[in-house]
């Protein structure tokens, strides 16, 4: 299969700091052509988030991906023939590559070659701020990298055997790992310690109640958060602005509650991540209320909706009360299927008052609502709906408050 143009930007191309990429990605038996041309779509916006200029993007049809190099040979032929003519200095792999893979191919192109694991681990280091979140990203990069130490000492076994050349490479490899794993055991101790004070903090805040802002990366959890607490958290069209959770008071009409933004979920996301950050979420694990923030516009929402709900499940809070609200209404792009269009209509062919008669409205568990956070479009519908699910929750928690909330906000 050839190649596919990604996303068009302009750069300045003369500047030498540029990192230019080729995304390599394989359809299989678990990913169909659809789905993996999605993923590296998003692989593009994650190299960009890097800042990294994605050139092209290789496919190849595969039963399974080839356990020495990913692709085939003759398709990693064709990526060296690329990368070698249109100077690229990075080639990135959609799935996790296994040490052996990662060596071969390196061998063979010659050039820094990442899989999605590692680029996703080296925008957390570039997003982490705080200790906590410096402290969860740096444990995951030393478990991603462990197994994969012995890549560092390859040009050892491109000299000639002799007096002298076998025990030192072993040596230095095998002090390398007793290091990282010393500073892994040292990073674990520290969390353990964050995480007590982090839940010493939740402990003095029981008295409010507590709603989570969760969803996928660049839904704009961060736009409402600032929209509803004045405050300045940082919200861009990035993946990942934020990993740090954010708590703030916020007062809806008269009523107070506690509001926390949450890093947001991404397909594939590095299991050693995935442990690290469990701690970030008991955040949402404890809270009374979840905001589920979801991007409509996003071609691929309902997936993105499934990949959230799989985590919260994963941190057994599936049973919490949950408002589901469809962000960025502007931004939807409706197309009405011509009349004698027999093909079967896929979501952009139902308008927003359709769509919410679907499975979005089936749930009673779950209130939907449809706004854009940066436009204020039903802001005040929003407002009200959170204020209401708030009160429930208070009087319920303490019913001798009741007349001091009224059914409908004041201000």
């Amino acid at each position: 299969m050839g190649e596919k143009k990604g996303p068009q930007k302009i750069y300045d191309l003369s500047s030498k700091e540029l990192e230019l990429a080729v995304l390599v990605g394989v359809i299989s038996q678990n990913q169909s052509e659809v789905q993996v041309h999605e993923y590296l779509d998003e692989l593009a916006f994650l190299a960009d988030t890097a800042g990294v200029v994605v050139n092209t993007r290789f496919v190849q049809k595969l039963e399974h991906p080839h356990p020495k190099t990913f692709v085939g040979k003759g398709k990693l032929e064709e990526v060296k023939i690329y990368v070698d003519a249109n100077e690229i200095t990075t080639v990135i792999f959609d799935d996790e590559l296994s040490p052996s893979q990662l060596r071969n191919i390196e061998e063979l192109l010659e050039v820094k070659v990442l899989d999605r694991n590692n680029l996703i681990l080296d925008i957390f280091a570039r997003r982490a701020q705080t200790a906590h979140a410096k402290t969860q990203v740096e444990l995951a990069q030393y478990q991603y990298l462990l197994p994969r130490l012995t890549n560092l000492w390859t040009h050892l076994s491109r000299q000639k055997g002799g007096v002298g050349m076998r025990g030192p490479g072993e040596t230095e490899i095998e002090t390398d790992r007793r290091i990282a794993r010393d500073r892994m055991a040292l990073l674990k101790k520290r969390l353990e310690k964050i995480d007590k004070q982090k839940a010493t903090q939740r402990g003095n805040r029981e008295q409010m109640i507590r709603a989570s802002l969760v969803g996928y990366t660049n839904v704009g959890k961060s736009t409402i958060m600032n929209a509803l607490g004045k405050s300045d958290v940082l919200a861009e069209n990035k993946l990942f602005a934020t990993l740090d959770t954010t708590v703030r008071k916020v007062v809806v009409g008269n009523l107070p509650f506690l509001l926390s933004d949450t890093v947001g979920f991404i397909r594939k996301l590095p299991h050693g991540l995935v442990e690290s950050f469990k701690s970030t979420l008991d955040e949402v694990r404890e809270s009374d209320l979840l905001i589920h923030v979801v991007d409509i516009a996003h071609p691929n929402f309902e997936d993105q909706v499934n990949v959230v709900n799989q985590t919260i499940g994963e941190i057994d809070s599936t049973d919490k009360p949950t408002l589901l609200v469809f962000n960025k209404i502007d931004a939807y792009n409706y197309v009405e299927k011509e009349a004698d269009d027999l093909t079967p209509k896929v979501h952009e062919n139902y308008s927003l008052e359709e769509l919410k008669q679907t499975w979005m409205a089936k749930d009673d568990n779950v209130t939907c609502l449809f706004i854009s956070a940066g436009k204020k479009t039903n802001w005040d519908e929003f407002k009200n709906t959170l204020y209401q699910k708030i009160r429930d929750l208070h009087i319920k928690r303490y019913p001798y408050n009741n007349f001091l909330y009224p059914d409908t906000p004041i201000g």
